[in-house]
């Protein structure tokens, strides 16, 4: 049997066509360029593209801006024609499409439109989802969408771990999607999407990490993932902060401050290979700016090869290479952290 992330990369591959193993191998060297030169060297187009197809969630998480309602940008959903005039530029040369960023995906009625969209056109495709509205049909038509890989967060194994942090959440809905999902791949024959039960260990959940990669294999998902939790006011410390090292990404000082574990190094992948883009398309450079702070530019009133290009992004990248401690959305940044997956 060939092991889970094995096939991820074969699926992963098979979307790799000519022309985008070209620019994914032009801006490869442009990075490799610009750490060792620390100048802002950058070749290529975008790799991959995160877009969000709406900020509204039905969960309250205390750490997710969605969540405690408190974005100072525009709040709402994607439109299936912006969805598409993104898609019609880039496909050619874009190779991963992440269809999340803020928000619950399902919320937005046309998100598997959006999903087949894209699947049309060759590229590997990428959500995450609290799991709360795949019913039995949504799961199905999930499927027949073409969608890639599925990240489903489950943080809990019982109703009173898990609405800790999945505030106004249900861990019965969790479970009955996961079956839903398993169950529509059996009855399609189909290998995708790869399911990916991710796993945030906080203080109040690590005892079940155990339970939940045997729950994993119980329920037939691809993969479980033990993930890292981010957390924003970590310096004085945080209830939510793993006291076992392995689970997190913060370490305690002499002084009882905590500081990140991974040092800051004046290079970042993510700003080479790819970009976040809003709802309302405001392209901004990496996932961390979470409420749209460092808009480069606006798709699409700009093509996003204008906005690539462009003096605030050229300008941003080269305050990376000299300093990226003296950016703010780098100073919470785990770009790389490990996920222990079975």
């Amino acid at each position: 049997m060939i092991p889970p992330r094995w096939r991820l990369a074969l699926m992963q591959i098979r979307a790799l066509t000519l022309r985008r193993a070209w620019n994914l191998g032009l801006v490869s060297l442009s990075y490799v360029l610009a750490r060792t030169l620390h100048r802002p060297i950058h070749w290529g187009k975008p790799v991959t593209l995160g877009i969000e197809p709406t900020t509204a969630c039905n969960l309250r998480c205390p750490q997710c801006p969605s969540g405690l309602r408190s974005f100072t940008r525009p709040t709402g959903r994607l439109s299936v024609e912006r969805f598409q005039a993104l898609i019609d530029e880039t496909h050619t040369h874009l190779w991963q499409l992440v269809l999340y960023f803020q928000g619950e995906p399902y919320l937005n009625p046309d998100f598997l439109e959006m999903v087949s969209y894209a699947h049309r056109r060759g590229l590997f495709t990428f959500s995450s989802t609290n799991a709360h509205f795949l019913t039995p049909e949504i799961a199905r038509q999930t499927v027949l969408s073409g969608l890639s890989h599925l990240i489903v967060s489950l943080d809990g194994l019982t109703q009173e771990t898990y609405a800790q942090y999945r505030v106004a959440g249900q861990v019965d809905k969790v479970l009955e999607g996961l079956r839903n999902l398993t169950a529509a791949k059996r009855e399609l024959k189909s290998h995708t999407p790869f399911i990916d039960l991710q796993f945030i260990v906080f203080e109040h959940n690590r005892h079940e990490v155990e339970a939940v990669r045997a729950l994993g294999r119980e329920l037939g998902v691809d993969q479980v993932s033990i993930k890292t939790a981010q957390v924003y006011d970590f310096e004085q410390g945080n209830a939510l902060i793993p006291q076992d090292g392995r689970y997190s990404r913060y370490e305690p000082l002499p002084d009882g401050t905590w500081r990140i574990r991974n040092k800051l190094l004046n290079h970042c992948w993510k700003l080479w290979q790819g970009a976040e883009i809003t709802w309302d398309g405001r392209v901004l450079p990496c996932c961390f700016d979470k409420d749209a702070q460092h808009e480069m530019g606006r798709f699409p009133e700009q093509s996003l090869a204008q906005i690539w290009q462009s003096a605030p992004y050229r300008d941003f990248r080269a305050r990376l290479t000299q300093g990226r401690k003296e950016i703010d959305i780098c100073r919470n940044c785990t770009e790389g952290t490990r996920i222990w997956s079975n």
